[in-house]
């Protein structure tokens, strides 16, 4: 496979077509070609290498993701953006992904969107429903999503569950929710509808399986979820969205408000905070899910009404690089 390399010289950055291939067992790697010093010159380059054009060809989607990516990284650095003090160098790539999300994603036709809408949806609802457990496949999700074909030898939970997920995510994109008891406690009704007869804050204590921390007494479930909405309150203007998202996120999956669906209520809701701030949403992927739980753990021990960056900076840093892999991925 072929892939562009950048190797920053000082003030300076150059760029290589590089490729990787096993030979022997092992994976060699070489530059083939010099691509030039800015994204006008690769382009000039690549049209110019006819005797790697075969690899250049299969390498399409990956070649372009690295320059449009970039095209809008530099695009982010020349509105001169202050650096935000959580997400420190990943500030420009989350907001390259804002500005071509607003700005060239949103102009494409409607029927384009949905479609790219619905294939992100597709990918969203098997990670999400596959880190709690669900063992329905990539195809199989995209044959129930798409085509309406339910795959066999699987639950009807389990198909509920993406079901649902679908549904409850065009809600999102619909329009702006407002962050309230209400709204939380609907997404988590209608994620688990067909699955689990128990809705609302639970009046029952619950044991998370696996977990290093001990969530909310049930008395005090109500309480701390009115104090996660009125840090969400104070801090909504303040904190970058992402940020914000994620510090969320984590309070409330501590808190675990529910008997059942707090971690796909979580990550919904994650979502909705970014989109409600004109953000593209995130998928956070099945294969990352030991690095994932992993981050949330370090956060454990923060206080329920405050964040510091001790705690939260690996949780930030990880969503941050969820956003940018699904971004170009899916989007562009």
């Amino acid at each position: 496979m072929v892939y562009i390399y950048k190797k920053p010289v000082g003030d300076r950055t150059y760029y290589y077509l590089r490729a990787s291939e096993r030979k022997n067992g092992k994976i060699v790697i070489k530059d083939i070609a010099y691509l030039g010093s800015s994204l006008e010159e690769i382009k000039q380059s690549l049209e110019k290498l006819s005797q790697h054009s075969e690899k250049i060809r299969k390498a399409y989607k990956t070649i372009r993701n690295f320059l449009e990516s970039n095209r809008y990284l530099q695009k982010a650095k020349e509105s001169k953006l202050k650096k935000d003090e959580w997400l420190g160098g990943k500030t420009l790539e989350i907001e390259a992904c804002k500005i071509h999300y607003n700005y060239e994603f949103q102009k494409h036709p409607l029927l384009t969107k949905q479609e790219v809408y619905k294939n992100f949806i597709i990918e969203f609802a098997y990670n999400t429903a596959s880190i709690e457990g669900n063992t329905i496949k990539l195809d199989e999700a995209r044959k129930l999503l798409d085509e309406g074909l339910t795959p066999k030898n699987k639950t009807l939970r389990e198909v509920y569950d993406l079901q649902n997920t679908e549904k409850v995510f065009l809600s999102l994109l619909e329009k702006r929710q407002e962050f309230n008891h209400q709204f939380i406690i609907d997404v988590h009704k209608r994620l688990v509808e067909n699955i689990d007869a128990r809705i609302g804050y639970r009046t029952s204590d619950v044991r998370v399986i696996r977990a290093n921390f001990k969530a909310t007494p049930a008395p005090y479930v109500k309480t701390d979820m009115d104090l996660l909405l009125k840090w969400y309150g104070q801090h909504k203007k303040t904190l970058h969205p992402l940020t914000l998202a994620t510090i969320f996120h984590h309070k409330f999956e501590k808190i675990h408000p529910f008997m059942d669906g707090n971690g796909r209520t979580g990550r919904m809701l994650f979502d909705a905070i970014l989109i409600n701030n004109n953000y593209p949403p995130v998928i956070v992927h099945k294969k990352k899910r030991d690095k994932y739980l992993q981050a949330l753990r370090t956060a454990d021990p923060s206080d329920p009404s405050k964040a510091n960056k001790e705690h939260y900076q690996k949780l930030i840093d990880f969503m941050a690089e969820e956003m940018t892999e699904t971004y170009w991925n899916i989007f562009l």
